[in-house]
């Protein structure tokens, strides 16, 4: 996986947010300029090569107001990038590096 290609894509627009998850996004107060952000200064911190549903990834970035962000990108190979979900890491859940999971907490 390529944080370059994905973030040459974002750059261009070419990228798309899930439908289904559309409206978890504006509940969280994420907006797609926030994301676009974040995935641009970003860096794949879990890669699924093997997800049933084709390669994804899950890249940590910041917004431009440095407020740590995952989010979950799918269908790399393809024309556009799709925006699965994006969501603040839960301090539970994550240690302060905001890329390692804490022990005990499964996967989501």
């Amino acid at each position: 996986m390529d944080i370059e290609a994905i973030q040459t894509k974002v750059k261009n627009g070419k990228y798309i947010i899930s439908f289904s998850h559309t409206e978890k996004i504006r509940q969280r107060k994420i907006t797609a300029k926030e994301i676009e952000n974040a995935i641009c200064e970003g860096t794949i911190i879990e890669p699924y090569p093997n997800d049933p549903r084709g390669a994804s990834c899950l890249i940590l970035g910041f917004t431009i107001d440095g407020r740590p962000l995952h989010i979950v990108c799918g269908r790399l190979e393809e024309g556009e990038i799709l925006i699965i979900t994006a969501y603040e890491p839960d301090p539970k859940e994550w240690g302060e590096d905001w890329k390692t999971r804490k022990r005990g907490v499964e996967d989501a």
